[in-house]
């Protein structure tokens, strides 16, 4: 074996100070610095002061001023950090918060001493901002002027907010944006003039997703695919006067029902338009009397999705209510043409190198055109389920191109199973492929088999080194020179329904049996099917997949079972789907990513062309698919009847009956078929022992014998 190239990356300063302390010495330092700045934080109002807090205390004030008080809470919160060293964290602080943090901080101090008009008596004093903020606001008061001295702080102090909050200038403009809109609409609907048409109202298109600036990852590898082979995407927007249409329709068709409801968000997506209604108030009668004002329920507005759907003049039409975190009914309609969601326009985005992860796959664009990716590694198994035309091929595509734009045949290995037989066959011949796109449904029990199998031996590896999953393990084996790098495989299967209804006890034990325990091993599960019925997806396969996809299904039943909600029967097909995410609540509405049969045939050319010297991965589970053959012809308990025989010198048909627990037509049919292998002689004249050819420390017999035969 040669030795790796990769390196162990040097340890950080905290894993140092971990190993170089003492057990708990952490934990003391941080809960040391917690308690200190507890009580200074206390001391500051002058309620725990004493000749020597008083001492310590005042420093702070004469520094900070009433910048003290958040200095000594971060102070504490540092302490409590620090304490947490060896758990896991149910927070996270990057490098931007703390640097927007001390922005504010140092924004405020000397905001708040210009304010005040403090002199430099007063900042000893520790009033306003202290002597820090005295010294950050009177050179450039002098220089610039309190009213740009002003302005330069207020920006400062943005930018640290937009740092803490993860918030870009994109996400500014179309928060803007959105507070134009709903002004109009709110102006309009308080004012009226006679005769005057209504304003047009303008849908809010996302914020573009920036591209990387630095060079995505894919292209750090001069042998991963050019980005250049795929095709480019063009994102549609509507005609105002098509979306002040539909809005005016939408709010006078409920309101004809009693149901007075405004408009106050349009979000356009590829094959969708998401209205954002806010339901008004209506006029009923009092207890005593009287009237009052009660809400629409937006279950009133859901009771009516067929007739918005006549008024609209739409076949389909989704009702969200209420849309998850924004506090409106979310109408769906669609659009009168759907935009093709091309891979390249995702692949390109910052949202999917973020993830950083080899399992990284594009899924589509939301209702909003935001791009969705997720990564394989962390699902870390997802089922499908649409009818035939609905998209599912197509999304299984998308994910494997994702899947080979990222990763070489070193880093990652590709398992399929076709029984459809016409939709995967076209990845023959890349050389990430085990073997060939298997369609056959008995051989698929093999794969599967031998799946199981990988798996196990994979987590020996793992207990022999110390490690628990595949990451820590490639890491061990990067500075050993015995031990070879294991890669990730993802396993693609087109149709399950084939499998299930030929071998469904078999293929529902492997299944659940891989879905439960091959996360951590590196091999991950895509499983799909047009027919989403509960003898197909039961109850195991369902419980251990808990990520999601349906597209456009039969019935509201069949939505049922693959998301536990409705709604997948409402989709619009070519596409349209719902992916039901692990950590989400509720299923979110994504139009899949399209790859051509020509991207398809250019990526697997590319990499034929870039490995000329990767010679086809044999399956390796031929061995396996023999042996089960010849089981399945002879006896499923041949095995452990040759294990007995080479544990003895002499065997008899009684001794099988009674070691095997069987009958004695069986065991002296075992007895033929072990004659026949020639590991056992013939009976002798008149006697019942045997006796036996082959002993413990031979070469496996029944592989011995598939090869003979």
């Amino acid at each position: 074996m040669s030795k790796k190239d990769e390196q162990i990356p040097p340890p950080t300063w905290d894993e140092t100070l971990m190993k170089a302390l003492s057990p708990w010495s952490i934990e003391i330092v941080g809960g040391g610095i917690f308690l200190l700045a507890m009580l200074l934080l206390l001391s500051l109002p002058g309620w725990g002061e004493t000749g020597v807090m008083v001492w310590v205390v005042a420093p702070f004030r004469t520094l900070f001023g009433w910048g003290a008080y958040p200095v000594l809470l971060l102070t504490a919160f540092g302490g409590v950090h620090i304490m947490l060293q060896r758990v896991k964290r149910p927070y996270t602080v990057t490098a931007a918060h703390l640097i927007g943090i001390e922005l504010i901080l140092l924004s405020l101090l000397p905001l708040t001493h210009a304010v005040s008009d403090a002199t430099l008596t007063d900042a000893y004093a520790g009033k306003g901002g202290g002597l820090v903020g005295w010294a950050l606001s009177e050179p450039l008061i002098s220089f610039l002027g309190i009213f740009l001295t002003g302005l330069f702080y207020l920006l400062l102090l943005t930018w640290g907010l937009f740092l803490i909050f993860s918030f870009t200038w994109a996400d500014l403009l179309h928060g803007l944006n959105m507070i134009s809109l709903r002004s109009r609409m709110w102006a309009h609907r308080i004012a009226p003039q006679e005769g005057e048409e209504r304003p047009s109202i303008t849908p809010i298109p996302p914020p573009p997703a920036p591209v990387a600036v630095i060079p995505p990852p894919i292209q750090r590898n001069p042998r991963l695919p050019p980005i250049s082979l795929l095709e480019e995407g063009v994102q549609q927007v509507m005609d105002e006067a098509e979306v002040d249409r539909k809005t005016t329709l939408i709010e006078q068709t409920l309101a004809d029902f009693g149901l007075p409801v405004e408009v106050t968000e349009v979000h356009q997506g590829p094959s969708v338009t998401q209205f954002g209604l806010l339901p008004g108030y209506v006029e009923k009668p009092a207890p005593d009397g009287g009237v009052q004002l009660m809400k629409v329920r937006i279950n009133q507005i859901s009771a009516l999705r067929r007739d918005l759907a006549l008024a609209l003049a739409v076949t389909r039409l989704r009702v969200q209510a209420p849309v998850p975190g924004r506090g409106v009914v979310g109408i769906e309609v669609p659009n009168d043409e759907t935009d093709i969601v091309r891979l390249r326009t995702l692949i390109e985005t910052a949202v999917f190198h973020k993830l950083h992860s080899p399992m990284a796959v594009a899924l589509g664009r939301s209702i909003s055109g935001d791009p969705v990716v997720i990564d394989l590694s962390k699902m870390p198994h997802l089922l499908m389920a649409g009818t035939t035309g609905s998209g599912k091929s197509i999304c299984i595509n998308g994910m494997i191109s994702s899947l080979l734009f990222n990763n070489t045949p070193h880093d990652l290995k590709l398992i399929m199973i076709d029984p459809k037989k016409v939709e995967l066959i076209r990845f023959n011949g890349v050389p990430h492929l085990i073997g060939t796109v298997e369609v056959e449904a008995d051989r698929a029990t093999g794969v599967l088999r031998w799946l199981t199998a990988e798996m196990d031996r994979r987590y020996e590896f793992f207990t022999k080194h110390r490690v628990k999953n595949l990451q820590e393990f490639n890491h061990v084996a990067a500075s050993l020179e015995d031990v070879n790098h294991l890669p990730y495989i993802a396993v693609f299967i087109d149709e399950l329904a084939d499998l299930m209804y030929t071998y469904p006890g078999e293929i529902e034990r492997l299944l659940t049996r891989l879905a439960q325990m091959a996360r951590a091993t590196g091999i991950h599960l895509v499983v799909a099917t047009q027919r989403p019925s509960t003898n197909v997806i039961t109850g195991l396969i369902k419980a251990n997949f808990p990520a999601r996809l349906s597209f456009s299904v039969a019935s509201n039943t069949d939505s049922r079972v693959i998301l536990d909600a409705p709604g997948a029967e409402q989709l619009l097909g070519k596409g349209d789907m719902l992916f039901l995410s692990p950590e989400a609540a509720s299923p979110a509405r994504i139009q899949g990513v399209w790859v051509s049969d020509m991207e398809i045939e250019r990526i697997v050319a590319h990499w034929q062309q870039a490995m000329p010297e990767a010679a086809p991965m044999s399956a390796p589970w031929e061995s396996l698919i023999a042996r089960h053959a010849v089981l399945d012809e002879t006896d499923s308990m041949l095995e452990q009847a040759i294990a007995i025989a080479q544990k003895r010198d002499e065997l008899s048909t009684s001794y099988l009956q009674r070691r095997m627990r069987i009958g004695y037509p069986r065991a002296a049919r075992l007895m033929e078929h072990l004659y026949e292998m020639g590991l056992v002689a013939d009976p002798k004249q008149g006697g019942k022992t045997r006796k036996t050819f082959v002993d413990e420390g031979d070469e496996d017999p029944l592989a011995k014998y598939i090869d003979e035969k």
